[in-house]
């Protein structure tokens, strides 16, 4: 299939910050947005306005963000001021569908902060832009693909307002089955934390002894999302035969951020083999016949979520750490184990759905990626 590139077919706008006078608070000249924080679902949300702008976007361009995060995406919906942070896209309509041009570089997300450069914050240039590769097909099938992925977002659209009702539930759920568990109103046992798990931090990344010979992936903190993994580009170090054995991950182990937002964590369900964790967080394996990592999970939220871990915290002119002698006293509601496992139940049918989800994400993904059709 024939390629041609972004450039031959679109307008490349980049932003340019105008000077800092011109903004205002008050709707006094056009919209002004610095980058991909002012964006909403698909288009930007405005809360800034420029009186004297500098480089200006219309009504209906694709504004792509070229600072990271990089490739994020709206639909300018009137004219606005552009910062640095933002280009600008303009299809030539007689070529090009703006709809197959926006899903289009959606699928290019991960190959665009790839080449992004910088040391404190990647960026990419408008060669970059300029260079991308889109395939050169006639609008019918242009309009026909987007028609298609419009539909599939709409349908994420759908899971996502769902799936928050769902995490909303689960909130609920944990409280009407447990109660408050840092007050622990319904009475239940209390265990210390070492008493119930065996936890210990990871091995710490020292750049000077790596060899390149024994690279496995490993999670830092980054990765640990609350209930969840981000697993994109997982960074690698040496572990030796005696590092794997000791710093692996099983199946229900439960990775707690040690520094950071204390205690946000997640279980591992073996998402990646052969992946091990740094220092900077617990893997805490949890004597299932007494406590449910489901369970210690939610009891983290709740803990983090209500000002269960303040002493922990101190100042909040500091970087408050999790140490490990400080989680192994930590004191822990313990409900009994058959309550535990109707929660973990519950959990596990969310889960399902979001894997629902993600699944359609990436259907998406490679459906924009891998378009292979005749001219």
């Amino acid at each position: 299939m024939k390629y041609i590139k972004l450039k031959e077919v679109c307008m490349i706008n980049m932003g340019q910050s105008p000077d800092s006078s011109s903004y205002n608070e008050k709707k006094e000249g056009i919209p002004f947005y610095q980058g991909n924080a002012d964006f909403g679902e698909k288009y930007p949300i405005t809360r800034v306005w420029c009186n004297t702008p500098i480089k200006i976007a219309q009504s209906g361009d694709i504004l792509i963000s070229v600072r990271a995060p990089i490739g994020a995406l709206n639909y300018a919906k009137e004219e606005c001021c552009i910062g640095r942070g933002l280009a600008a896209i303009t299809p030539d309509k007689e070529k090009m569908s703006l709809e197959f041009v926006y899903w289009f570089l959606k699928g290019k997300n991960l190959e665009l902060n790839r080449k992004g450069t910088g040391s404190t914050f990647k960026a990419i240039s408008r060669k970059v832009l300029e260079e991308i590769m889109i395939p050169d097909i006639n609008l019918k099938k242009q309009c026909e693909y987007a028609n298609v992925l419009e539909k599939i977002h709409a349908a994420i659209q759908m899971r996502k307002q769902e799936l928050k009702h769902l995490d909303f539930l689960l909130k609920a759920r944990f409280v009407e089955m447990f109660g408050d568990v840092i007050h622990n109103d319904r009475k239940w046992e209390c265990r210390k934390f070492s008493d119930i798990t065996a936890s210990r931090l990871g091995k710490m990344l020292d750049t000077k002894h790596q060899t390149g010979t024994c690279q496995y992936s490993y999670l830092a903190n980054f990765n640990v999302q609350w209930f969840g993994f981000e697993l994109k580009n997982l960074n690698k170090m040496d572990f030796n035969e005696k590092d794997r054995e000791e710093f692996c991950l099983e199946d229900g182990d439960l990775l707690v951020c040690e520094g950071g937002e204390i205690g946000r964590c997640a279980v591992w369900h073996n998402q990646v083999e052969n992946c091990f964790f740094q220092k900077a967080l617990h893997r805490v394996r949890c004597n299932q016949e007494i406590i449910l990592p489901d369970y210690l999970a939610w009891w983290f939220k709740y803990n983090c979520d209500h000002g269960g871990f303040v002493a922990i915290e101190g100042a909040k002119a500091t970087i408050s750490h999790l140490t490990g002698a400080k989680m192994k006293m930590l004191n822990v509601t313990v409900p009994p184990i058959g309550l535990q496992k109707q929660f973990t139940s519950f959990v596990n049918q969310v889960d399902k759905s979001k894997v629902v989800i993600t699944n359609i994400r990436i259907f998406v993904r490679t459906t924009v990626e891998r378009i292979e059709v005749k001219k």
